[in-house]
């Protein structure tokens, strides 16, 4: 059987430069693990959906398991073995 992909969502902005040092954390994620998934949203641009998940900093990462649920929130440039972390936890969820 197989899962759903393991989602990694960056909230970001044109004039955020932290965001360029997380779209590359994150792009290493992928390199690392198979099947992850990374989402890019500007703020600008979907305000509304930057207010349901509570985004108040740029950039903002958020990982969700497979199910959807919520397993890591960073707000500034995530350590690279920090999302490692959650994405195996998102994984065993």
């Amino acid at each position: 059987m197989q899962t759903a992909p393991i989602e990694l969502t960056l909230f970001s902005s044109s004039f955020c430069g932290a965001c360029r040092q997380t779209r590359s954390v994150l792009e290493r994620v992928q390199q690392l693990v198979p099947g992850v998934v990374v989402t890019e949203h500007d703020v600008a641009f979907v305000p509304d959906l930057a207010e349901a998940d509570r985004i108040d900093a740029t950039p903002t990462v958020i990982v969700r398991s497979s199910a959807g649920g919520e397993v890591l929130r960073a707000s500034g440039v995530p350590q690279l073995d920090h999302v490692l972390v959650a994405v195996a936890r998102a994984l065993e969820a």
